[in-house]
């Protein structure tokens, strides 16, 4: 788990050499579109043909002047947070005096993205005091540092974990361009659709916070 140094360029299928990571020195102001998304989903349209991103719901960690960082939420590997915890060589406990943990052994862990596949990425909440930890919200944030696994293998670490290999990114003006073009629908993120809710309902879940019927969606509809 480490510092990312390359975004996915989308539309090509190429990588662009930047350093998501250097986003959060940033000002967060947003984009110079003014558009910020950062904590919102993005819902895959049906026309998304790539099958990388087809039917995925990507939640957008940030999202400024130097482009946007997310991690998928509904696309799980064939890994258990059981196997990927013996593979840090750590032993995954359950705490039994915090029944209101979720972390359990056999939940999957997600394919966040195509870039940096050999990384591990922890969205968790609530926010910790970890050494490479990116603070979304004030409820949520993404570490890719291995304490936050040690925390929560030893049952004091955050109550709700999402675990990923590999992250999605794009360069400065490709997501706008690509929600321009009707690739993505956009809407601010529910935590509980992230933690609570079982994989294979996410991206249903997403949409209806559009207040959408998902029979209903097209190709055509637009974005809010």
């Amino acid at each position: 788990m480490a510092k990312l140094n390359k975004t996915r360029n989308m539309a090509s299928g190429t990588q662009s050499h930047q350093d998501p990571s250097g986003l959060a020195d940033d000002d967060a102001a947003g984009n110079g579109s003014g558009l910020d998304l950062t904590n919102h989903f993005l819902i895959a349209m049906p026309a998304m043909a790539d099958p990388v991103f087809g039917g995925t719901v990507i939640y957008l960690c940030e999202h400024n002047a130097h482009g946007a960082l997310g991690l998928i939420i509904n696309k799980p590997t064939d890994m258990t947070m059981q196997v990927l915890f013996e593979r840090v060589d750590l032993a995954l406990e359950i705490n039994p005096q915090r029944s209101h943990q979720q972390i359990l052994p056999e939940h999957p862990v997600m394919f966040g993205g195509p870039v940096q596949l050999e990384r591990g990425f922890v969205l968790h909440s609530p926010v910790g005091a970890f050494t490479s930890m990116m603070r979304v919200t004030d409820q949520i944030a993404m570490t890719t540092s291995k304490d936050v696994l040690e925390a929560v293998a030893s049952g004091s670490g955050p109550d709700h974990v999402l675990v990923t290999l590999g992250c999605s990114g794009w360069s400065a003006g490709q997501l706008e361009d690509e929600i321009i073009r009707n690739g993505w629908l956009t809407v601010r993120a529910d935590p509980a659709i992230i933690f609570d809710m079982p994989v294979e309902q996410r991206f249903t879940a997403a949409i209806r916070l559009l207040g959408i019927d998902p029979n209903m969606l097209t190709s055509e509809a637009g974005h809010a």
